[in-house]
């Protein structure tokens, strides 16, 4: 498995890459998460499927996308939208967009008797959606194979997401959730680049 230092030095390529113009389409970095996901990312099997979001490079490298084949991909202007049959990867830059997706797979898998695992990667502010609810209640009820992981950085887009939901503690079965500061601006490098 990737470690942290791989994770972080890929990164510096990205950030690298798009303050000198070779990226000409939006990127959300990730930074200060290495060790969660790699203690996470040990329980996910080589066959099963992770759903991610617009800030999916580490999720990515971690589940077994070669730095090169992702590289190419963000060059190309498909950060946000990395997907990939083998391994089992897809993400989307649309905010709680793969979770009813997620669930559909799941179910499959269950149809089928597939033992894969289904994991799905969300933001704090996804969380408070009700698509999140609907999702999970649904992957409840059908005990689907299907784990969320909620990766909380305070950080709706640019708003702290304590002041705009109730942002209660909750547990909720089938859920792993873990705090992290940002690196990272939503978008970008934090350094404006003028095209």
């Amino acid at each position: 498995m990737i470690n942290k230092f791989r994770l972080r030095e890929f990164e510096n390529e990205i950030v690298r890459l798009y303050e000198n113009k070779k990226i000409k389409s939006p990127i959300h970095l990730s930074g200060n998460n290495e060790d969660n996901l790699i203690k996470i990312f040990k329980k996910i099997k080589k066959n099963d499927w992770v759903f991610s979001s617009w800030r999916n490079h580490y999720h990515a490298l971690l589940h077994g996308i070669s730095e090169k084949n992702l590289k190419k991909q963000i060059i190309k202007g498909k950060s946000m939208s990395v997907c990939s049959n083998k391994p089992k990867f897809y993400s989307s830059s649309i905010v709680g967009g793969t979770l009813s997706i997620a669930v559909g797979v799941a179910l499959s898998n269950k149809i089928n008797k597939k033992k894969d695992k289904v994991w799905v990667f969300i933001g704090d502010m996804t969380y408070e959606t009700g698509t999140f609810y609907e999702c999970h209640k649904y992957a409840l009820q059908n005990k689907l194979n299907i784990f969320f992981v909620v990766e909380d950085n305070n950080m709706s887009t640019n708003t702290p997401t304590s002041s705009i939901w109730e942002n209660k503690k909750k547990k909720l079965r089938n859920v792993i959730k873990y705090k992290y500061k940002r690196k990272y601006p939503h978008h970008g490098t934090g350094n404006w680049i003028l095209f």
